[in-house]
């Protein structure tokens, strides 16, 4: 999950809420505005809505011969 910048300036910060015991019960988005005595520390990395489309769009184009790699190593493990 990725920290995203909105074109308003609000952040969508990821955040993990577990139980006392330590399962995962959710990951969910929180929104900081300007502000917000955390919103600094975030915005460094922070994408754009623009920039995490693009790694999207590259993870899907550029990830075949990541697949393969993955599909070798596997069959080898397996045999």
């Amino acid at each position: 999950m990725y920290v995203i910048l909105l074109a308003d300036g609000t952040l969508r910060v990821p955040q993990t809420l577990s139980s006392d015991d330590g399962r995962l019960i959710g990951n969910a988005y929180v929104e900081l505005s300007p502000g917000d005595p955390d919103y600094d520390r975030w915005l460094s990395e922070a994408l754009t809505e623009e920039e995490l489309a693009e790694r999207r769009r590259r993870w899907i184009e550029e990830n075949d011969e990541l697949e393969r790699e993955f599909l070798a190593f596997k069959a080898d493990q397996d045999s």
